[in-house]
């Protein structure tokens, strides 16, 4: 099964993920977005694949996206799109791109959606929450 993560080790939540994957027997294409970055197109289609609008794939803590004034709401997708291109910390993360689907992972059980084969098996994150419990159900649910 191909993978792919746009990863970011780190934030806790790109880790998260990436162990969840693991967990479910893959091992993904890891794409360490802040040293290579997807392309404009690239990026255009994965916000779109998740059904996402650009506003909503931008990150803004930790960022300049204060500083460039991308709050502004009358800018365009193609004018916060060149953002996120000149600054790749703006891309928020993780995407995750599987045969099933692309979702930004935030919070990390998103993936189950597009990974049903994480689903079942008992995991927990870093953090100590549990995400599916030992007799493999989603904790919470």
């Amino acid at each position: 099964m191909s993978i792919t993560i746009y990863h970011n080790p780190a934030c806790g939540t790109s880790r998260n993920t990436l162990a969840m994957i693991r967990n479910a027997g893959v091992e993904p294409e890891i794409i360490e977005y802040l040293q290579s970055p997807p392309d404009r197109d690239t990026l255009r289609q994965l916000i779109s694949t998740a059904g996402l609008t650009v506003r909503a794939a931008l990150r803004e803590k930790g960022t300049p996206y204060a500083d460039l004034g991308l709050d502004d709401l009358s800018l365009s997708d193609e004018q916060l799109l060149d953002a996120m291109v000149a600054h790749p910390i703006l891309i928020n993360r993780p995407f995750v791109v599987t045969p099933h689907g692309v979702r930004l992972c935030r919070p990390s059980e998103v993936l189950l959606e597009i990974l049903p084969e994480a689903s079942g098996k008992q995991f927990t994150k870093e953090d100590g929450e549990v995400v599916i419990d030992s007799e493999g159900r989603r904790a919470g649910k």
